[in-house]
């Protein structure tokens, strides 16, 4: 048997795994795994560093489907190389409880590196891990021990190019010259509504070219040869590299190839058996994978275990000649936290004029960075309002990798689609930061890295109609609501200093999903508590014996505070709680949360300036915002919507 015929059926026999699958499902997407199959093979067999049988091995290469609904040429690849998917789990595409989802999830099948599907995200998340990658070379990598020397490698197709997302972050790609970034696109013309003609007419690689990207072209997406040199060509480039690949969306079938019905149906019985008789392909048995085809992939469960061995012997031999550094790496790269970091954490004086969250959370990141040295991140060109530069640090830039501030730009939705890129790459602690507003410009990236529990930290000032002037284009009021409905997301809106010191500490051993500090723009005064916030809500003081609940978050916790005093020395009992995210409180058990809010008093005010809804699951009755903000300093624009001591106490007498 030719090398050149075992070649070619491996290639098949990605094809029609894929195929099969989505048939037996029925339901997926043949199109792009039958078009793809050649540069996935390439990518996979000549040129991607992995192991199937350590999967988080930290020294391997690593591959991003970006058009996730392809999924089952990834899952193909995964069991064909040995990983632990066997092929049962292939039969059992799109079906309850497989490990071979509609779209690839991270943290559920073995060897996926990041969940995609929604478009553009893939491509994005490659990006942060290419910066993660980039930092940490430059961080460790020593002359003639490179330990980081990590390939990025990506399939990516005409919707993901088509995507803001992915602009944002094509765009910073190349600014930062990421060498590491290797794409290949499947240039098939075809979308879901027919051509790309459609809708997508520019020309694709003058626009990577003007990003600062090197671009090649391969003009026959099956020629796995010419694939291999532009692999090899890209790996010498010390810019990002996108390769245009012409190929054709569901190759072989001979009525459905080259057409928007191959993208998203299965083929259906009658057109796939005209496939396989179009390639040689045998119709039965389903899922069929000949035993040399076999025996080829599975090669590279010993070549994976060999790169490994080799690595490790590297990395041993450069901990003999640089121990601290070589134990600093081990630590970083384990997820480890320096032992007593948590000594590092700022207090705050008890001070009636206080401070802005934003402010206290500036001095909490910078007295963190001093013990956390993986703790890197920016914001999205509003660093002096979100207060995440990190003094003393050189900005990251194609010629200071090492630098720990990022630019992003004014690119929300790639920035929190690189910070999840850059958490699951590991070795770094990265955060974000913008306006609270502007969250909606990244949703889709908060609610990936909640959905896919990337430990990422998202920083948002401004929290309030508190930030004044700017009025409501800029005045979020709907939004922290709106985050709180997304599983597994951590909101904490601290009410002072001292609460966002230890949001921050919450936010850093938060290892199993992302989190968000809501953060305020107006000073707030810093309170003598304890500042509870890994509880989710606390006993803030108690006014004698407690016939009353007043409830806050964030800056109204002070105003509550004040209230409270008010009604005590009217004679009332009032209770106090500071309530800086609902997720937390969740997670107490029955006894804490009766304690703090004991089913005996019903007499509950919650005060948050911002939606209502939700509050009632805790409160009986709730100020909140209603109604879209104002344009006037912040104190006119409280005492207009209700958020005094005057209307609090009303509300509260009328309990």
């Amino acid at each position: 048997m030719s090398t050149q015929n075992l070649q070619t059926r491996a290639i098949n026999t990605l094809r029609f795994l894929s195929a099969d699958g989505v048939q037996k499902a029925n339901s997926g997407h043949p199109g792009l795994p039958m078009g793809a199959a050649a540069m996935a093979f390439t990518i996979w067999t000549r040129h991607l560093r992995h192991n199937p049988r350590n999967p988080k091995w930290a020294g391997r290469d690593r591959f991003i489907l970006s058009g996730g609904h392809g999924s089952m040429l990834l899952y193909s690849l995964l069991h064909l190389t040995g990983y632990d998917l066997p092929l049962e789990e292939l039969k059992n595409f799109r079906q309850w409880g497989s490990l071979t989802p509609g779209h690839p999830e991270y943290g559920l099948t073995p060897g996926v590196e990041v969940t995609t599907g929604p478009l553009g995200q893939g491509f994005a998340n490659g990006v942060g891990m290419a910066i993660a990658a980039s930092h940490l070379a430059a961080t460790f990598n020593q002359k003639g021990q490179e330990l980081i020397d990590t390939f990025i490698y990506a399939i990516v197709t005409d919707g993901d190019l088509m995507e803001g997302v992915a602009s944002e972050a094509a765009s910073l790609a190349g600014h930062l010259s990421l060498g590491r970034l290797i794409y290949l696109y499947d240039d098939n013309h075809i979308s879901i509504d027919g051509s790309t003609d459609l809708a997508f007419t520019e020309d694709r690689a003058v626009r990577f070219r003007a990003y600062g990207w090197q671009v090649l072209r391969v003009e026959d997406g099956n020629d796995v040869e010419a694939i291999d040199k532009a692999i090899q060509e890209a790996k010498a480039e010390p810019r990002p590299s996108l390769i245009l690949c012409r190929t054709t969306i569901g190759f072989g079938a001979p009525n459905r190839q080259g057409t928007s019905k191959a993208h998203g149906e299965p083929l259906g019985d009658e057109e796939l058996n005209a496939a396989k008789d179009n390639l040689g392909w045998p119709k039965e048995p389903r899922f069929f994978i000949p035993d040399d085809v076999l025996e080829f992939f599975r090669k590279a469960v010993e070549k994976g275990r060999e790169l490994e061995h080799d690595w490790k012997m590297k990395f041993e031999a450069y901990t003999r000649l640089h121990p601290v550094l070589g134990e600093e790496l081990q630590r970083r790269l384990n997820g480890d936290l320096p032992e007593g970091w948590e000594s590092s954490l700022p207090s705050f004086p008890a001070d009636a004029k206080g401070m802005a969250t934003r402010a206290a959370s500036g001095k909490t990141i910078n007295a963190l960075a001093a013990k956390l040295p993986e703790l890197i991140g920016g914001s999205a060109d509003l660093a002096p309002s979100n207060n995440t530069k990190i003094d003393g640090s050189p900005a990251f830039q194609k010629d200071s990798y090492g630098g720990r501030n990022f630019h992003f730009g004014v690119r929300e939705h790639a920035m929190g689609s690189m910070l999840n890129g850059m958490a699951v790459f590991g070795g770094v602690i990265p955060y974000g930061g913008t306006f609270l507003v502007f969250s909606d410009y990244m949703r889709a990236s908060i609610r990936l890295a909640a959905l896919s529990h990337y430990p990422s930290i998202f920083i948002f000032t401004h929290d309030s109609v508190g930030l004044g002037e700017d009025g409501p284009t800029h005045q979020p009021i709907e939004h922290l609501m709106s985050l709180r409905l997304i599983p597994n997301l951590v909101v904490i809106r601290p009410a002072d200093a001292n609460e966002t010191a230890a949001a921050w500490k919450v936010a850093i051993q938060r290892r199993d999903g992302p989190t968000v500090l809501a953060l305020t723009r107006q000073n707030v005064p810093t309170m003598e508590s304890s500042a509870q916030v890994d509880k989710g809500a606390y006993v803030l003081k108690d006014f004698g014996t407690p016939e009353l609940i007043l409830m806050a978050s964030g800056s109204e916790v002070g105003l509550i505070l004040e209230t409270a005093q008010k009604l005590a020395d009217g004679g009332k009992g009032v209770r106090v709680v500071s309530f800086p995210s609902w997720e937390l409180f969740e997670k107490q058990d029955a006894a804490y949360r009766e304690s703090v809010l004991p089913k005996s008093i019903q007499k509950r005010l919650a005060v948050e300036a911002g939606t209502g809804a939700g509050w009632e699951r805790y409160a009986r009755s709730v100020i909140s915002i209603e109604r879209y903000g104002a344009s006037a300093p912040a104190k006119v624009i409280f005492e207009k919507l209700g958020f005094t001591v005057e209307n609090v106490f009303a509300k509260a007498k009328e309990l």
